[in-house]
């Protein structure tokens, strides 16, 4: 049933190698239900993947892969203008769409040529030429790995947005989509033609296009555009076309580059073509190894033949920031980069009042040496393709500056002392294209509409950060597939969070932890905690109460921070905790692997 050390470079379309440590398909409910009683699914994290289209191993996956091999096609028709069909997540979806066709139905073909399978539309909400999967799906049935049953979601219930849903968020590992039913129409005749490139077509003809038309147009189309994923390796779309808001395309994009094209998005937004970004950025055909942007699609980033997965992402890192200073907009990958390592730097590793302190003449706050500046604690954490902040802190702008951060992803809060949320408004130039997800406490939330109202009002001033709050209690939740893990601890008696993040946890301001939260913290590679000095505080942990507490938890490795002066010199602190105790300092980066 189980596959060991399974090469991955035959199942995604980059065709990059890639192993990992597990592997099983599926074809059947039964077979799934069987492997989701295993101890091979149940101690190991588990990655489910369709045609593997929208994938980039960036390593090994230390893990489970499974792979749904769920078969078959059937029509239902209601009436004579609605038939419903029901395909198996493992079916390719070009051939779904040329069996549709084949059939005579009609609000597929604009979906024509897409690699991958049926699984993946509705967690991606693919689209193509004016048409989204959300516009036909009717409801999607799924393994519900947390029940053991199945379970049907409507289209409603998927809450899809653009290459959007909830799958890719709060049901990500959760739900495994074993069929997707569609809503169409018994009918030979095109209706979604505004695509620029169709309305030509209706033209040349000289009639409306029938669907299989319409369907051979758009793969001429993607062809005259994309690479042939069997023949040179890439993804289709790399980058997602940025939706921006309006005031800001009209104030800060054209008016740097008064040529840049967009399109209505409705909600005074406007989408930008990512492609002509890259291009007009002067990237075409740019190149790192064996990763180059294909030149008749800037969108696309492709493979010849010998790319590492660390040539694609050098050369997207070079995309994003040369777009980003030329153009004045953050592009984000549309492709999942799946990988488990994680790279964390400590912006800041001193308490509330910094090191030195002001006014403060001891030897700690007047002392020369880089590793003794400790300004106030936060961190920037690296994985996923993604940059999440934990914490924005007063010193957060000197930070970003030193620390070279053009991009923040999400924003993660343990608590709203002034300390750990004192930079907020400096997100601003992270938050020009869209409303920046921001994860915390209910009663953090309350506090910060008070106290950052201008943030939130129904019309905010512009250029003001605006935010996307998310609430998050004591479960898991997931940003972009990613899973964090909240980790309640106490400041005092005031309960404050912690994140865990795979093999990583950063707790700050804690001094005690609840047992059945210590059990979250098994197994951990990494641990960032809060060591404030050697004497007892009534609300952070001591060093004894630090290394006490590491003891409980067993990560391989811990580093120590929000130190305040007393905590002593830097050096003097690398020889005091022991060979797996570290004292973090500013700029300090670790890796997690």
């Amino acid at each position: 049933m189980f596959e060991y050390n399974k090469d991955l470079s035959g199942l995604t379309s980059f065709h990059i190698p890639a192993k990992a440590k597990l592997f099983a398909e599926y074809s059947s409910l039964k077979e799934l239900v069987k492997i989701s009683r295993s101890p091979e699914f149940s101690d190991n994290e588990v990655l489910h993947i369709g045609g593997g289209s929208n994938l980039l191993f960036v390593s090994d996956f230390d893990g489970l892969v499974l792979h749904s091999a769920i078969k078959g096609i059937s029509r239902y028709d209601k009436d004579s203008e609605t038939a419903f069909v029901i395909a198996g997540a493992g079916e390719k979806w070009a051939d779904l769409v040329d069996w549709c066709v084949g059939e005579g139905l009609a609000g597929m073909e604009n979906l024509a040529g897409i690699p991958g399978e049926v699984g993946a539309s509705p967690v991606q909400n693919i689209g193509a030429y004016g048409v989204e999967a959300k516009d036909i799906i009717h409801n999607v049935e799924c393994f519900d790995t947390a029940t053991g049953e199945v379970r049907v979601l409507t289209n409603k219930d998927c809450e899809f947005a653009y290459r959007d849903s909830r799958f890719k968020h709060e049901w990500k590992g959760r739900y495994y989509v074993l069929r997707v039913s569609f809503r169409l129409r018994p009918s030979a005749v095109a209706e979604n033609l505004e695509y620029g490139p169709l309305r030509e077509l209706e033209s040349r003809l000289g009639h409306t296009p029938t669907i299989a038309e319409t369907a051979t147009e758009v793969i001429r189309i993607r062809n005259s555009k994309l690479p042939d994923p069997a023949e040179i390796g890439s993804v289709g779309s790399f980058f997602k076309n940025p939706i921006v808001n309006r005031y800001f395309y009209e104030q800060e994009m054209l008016k740097a580059n008064p040529g840049i094209p967009c399109y209505n998005a409705g909600d005074d937004s406007v989408k930008v073509p990512a492609g002509w970004l890259i291009e007009h950025s002067g990237l075409k055909g740019a190149k790192i190894g064996g990763a180059y942007v294909y030149p008749k699609q800037c969108l696309v980033i492709a493979n010849d033949g010998h790319a590492s997965s660390r040539d694609v992402t050098e050369l997207a890192d070079k995309i994003i920031s040369t777009v980003n200073r030329k153009m004045g907009v953050i592009l984000h990958p549309e492709v999942n980069y799946i990988d488990t390592d994680i790279s964390v730097t400590v912006l800041g590793s001193g308490t509330s009042k910094g090191v030195p302190e002001v006014g403060c003449g001891c030897d700690i706050c007047r002392s020369p040496f880089k590793k003794d500046k400790r300004t106030r604690a936060s961190v920037l954490v690296k994985t996923h393709g993604m940059n999440i902040l934990i914490d924005p802190s007063p010193d957060f702008r000197s930070q970003a500056l030193a620390n070279d951060i053009s991009d923040i992803d999400a924003v993660l809060i343990t608590h709203s002392h002034y300390d750990h949320v004192g930079g907020f408004d400096d997100l601003r130039p992270f938050c020009g294209m869209h409303e920046m997800p921001v994860y915390l406490k209910a009663d953090v939330n309350s506090d910060l509409h008070h106290r950052l109202d201008y943030c939130f009002r129904e019309h905010p001033y512009p250029g003001v950060p605006t935010f996307d709050m998310h609430e998050v209690g004591d479960r898991p939740f997931f940003i972009n597939g990613l899973k964090v893990t909240p980790i309640s601890v106490l400041h005092g008696k005031l309960p404050i969070l912690g994140y865990r993040i795979g093999d990583f946890a950063y707790i700050t301001d804690a001094k005690t932890i609840p047992e059945e939260e210590i059990e979250k913290l098994k197994g951990l590679k990494v641990l960032i905690l809060n060591a404030l000095r050697p004497k007892h505080h009534f609300a952070h942990l001591s060093f004894d109460e630090a290394i006490d507490l590491i003891g409980r938890i067993c990560p391989e490795e811990t580093y120590l921070t929000h130190f305040n002066h007393e905590a002593g010199f830097h050096h003097e602190l690398e020889y005091r905790f022991g060979p797996h105790i570290h004292p973090a300092y500013d700029g300090m980066t670790i890796k997690v692997s």
